[in-house]
């Protein structure tokens, strides 16, 4: 009797496990998080501002949720080949980033490496485009999903939460931007 009921549990809580990871097979291979916003300013004041790591304190949320984390910057003091290192609390990880490309004013591309809290590569684009006397800045990361990635995301949902960041960011850029 106590071995089928032992059998009876097992099945019950192994299909839902099964099912979610079932579930998470079915996810894109790839993420992609986006978000746009229009800044009152020419593109060329807000690619600076973007093109310039170390401005990066001004309008980054992530700067904001680690005060403390300890920054490097090396390569470039702008532009191609310019790198930011971080290494902070649980909120902001410990990563990598370098500018790859810098099509001022128009757009600019870094490879973004995170190595905690999981290790994951990515690709970050901000292009810019002037549209009735305002930019249209547009924030875009994309990068693979492997399978854990996929199990994660059926719990958590990556475009919310990153989405906020970003989102948040924009904002800081909008007022940096329009206040220059």
């Amino acid at each position: 009797m106590l071995k089928t009921i032992l059998i009876a549990a097992a099945v019950v809580v192994a299909l839902p496990v099964a099912a979610l990871l079932g579930y998470a097979a079915t996810k894109p291979d790839t993420f992609e998080v986006r978000r746009s916003a229009n800044i009152k300013a020419p593109p060329e004041r807000i690619f600076a501002i973007l093109n310039d790591f170390q401005r990066w304190g001004a309008w980054s949320p992530y700067e904001k949720k680690d005060p403390a984390m300890q920054r490097s910057f090396s390569g470039a003091a702008t532009g191609k080949g310019a790198v930011y290192a971080w290494d902070g609390n649980k909120d902001v990880g410990k990563g990598r980033m370098e500018i790859t490309d810098a099509a001022a004013p128009t757009k600019l591309t870094l490879k973004l490496d995170f190595m905690k809290p999981f290790e994951s590569n990515c690709i970050v684009d901000f292009t810019l485009e002037p549209k009735d006397g305002e930019t249209v800045v547009t924030w875009n990361m994309r990068g693979p999903s492997p399978y854990i990635v996929k199990v994660m995301y059926t719990i958590f949902d990556m475009d919310k939460m990153v989405g906020k960041d970003f989102e948040a960011g924009l904002a800081n850029l909008r007022t940096i931007s329009e206040a220059s």
